[in-house]
């Protein structure tokens, strides 16, 4: 018994890496790209392949592309990443922890290890968690104005939240839409008083307070949604997209055993240029970190992945 307990954990502990890269969105998948152009041995271990582009119906500032869905994006770059030698495991990581040679990672049923890290899982879209939201998840339900918003053309959509990012969003989406109502549920937004005030100039934008919506409703796609109060008259009003701006988490719940790894406020990573973080041998890239100015786009996540790699590729010829 003792002895197949032991040959059960040879096997489950795997040859180490150079690199490991957490995360198969668009800064991990990059990374994947140019790690092999680099020669590296690297796995790349997400859970969902493509991450947050799923979310997009479609993309239109995606250089090489007038206009791409995210879950294709996504597939495209996966199989370039393949079609170069990548190594992609579909799991779930449950922990990560500092050895002496590196790295150990785990999943649910697996144990690898790596001289380096890159993290790059990303964030998490705050949702309002309520009936018909996942439904119409990119059929009228969106995360991200700058995305979809040029697809509302002349069209009448919501916007949900009360801060900045709600605001700026409303304030894209009037260049496009027809009519924007930006729903938040206090009686006063959180807003800085630049943008609270540039949404009153903006005549083709209204402001309803104390308002929630409790559920969004259609066919094939959005069509209405029902609010906790009446507004105009009425608690159910029709609508074409529903754009969802209460903010978004950092992915960092494996994160625990890094100790000491330096996070912003928020609770995305502090990285330096060269997209490493306070640990030795520990990167990220992407919406994780606090990089590109805190501009969270498919195009910074894939530069922020290249640029690790790069640089993990030079420390590597300088240590042989």
């Amino acid at each position: 018994m003792f002895f197949c307990e032991i040959r059960y954990l040879i096997l489950n502990i795997n040859q180490m890496k150079d690199l490991i890269i957490i995360g198969s969105g668009p800064a991990g998948l990059s990374a994947s790209i140019y790690s092999s152009r680099y020669n590296l041995d690297v796995l790349i271990l997400g859970e969902e392949q493509g991450g947050c582009m799923n979310e997009s119906y479609n993309i239109e500032n995606y250089p090489g592309f007038i206009a791409i869905s995210g879950t294709e994006l996504g597939q495209k770059m996966k199989e370039h990443a393949e079609k170069l030698g990548g190594e992609i495991k579909q799991a779930k990581v449950t922990g990560i922890e500092k050895t002496e040679k590196g790295f150990k990672v785990k999943t649910s049923s697996e144990e690898f290890e790596a001289e380096r890290v890159l993290l790059a899982t990303g964030t998490i879209f705050r949702k309002l968690n309520i009936p018909g939201e996942d439904k119409f998840s990119g059929k009228g339900v969106s995360y991200c104005a700058t995305c979809d918003g040029p697809f509302f053309k002349e069209k009448k959509v919501a916007v949900v939240g009360g801060g900045n990012s709600a605001f700026n969003a409303a304030l894209l989406l009037s260049r496009y839409a027809k009519e924007v109502v930006l729903f938040f549920r206090g009686a006063e937004p959180t807003a800085i008083p630049k943008y609270f005030n540039n949404v009153k100039k903006s005549p083709n934008i209204k402001l309803a307070a104390n308002l929630n919506l409790i559920e969004v409703k259609g066919e094939q796609k959005v069509e209405k949604v029902i609010l906790d109060n009446e507004w105009e008259g009425s608690i159910e009003h029709t609508f074409d997209g529903i754009f969802i701006e209460i903010g978004s988490r950092p992915d960092n719940s494996f994160f625990d055993n890094l100790v000491g790894l330096a996070l912003d406020k928020a609770g995305f990573i502090k990285v330096n240029s060269d997209q490493s973080t306070n640990i030795e041998g520990l990167y990220a890239a992407g919406d994780i970190t606090n990089g590109s100015n805190s501009y969270r786009q498919i195009i910074t996540a894939c530069s922020e992945g290249a640029i690790a790699v790069a640089v993990i590729s030079d420390l590597k010829k300088k240590k042989k």
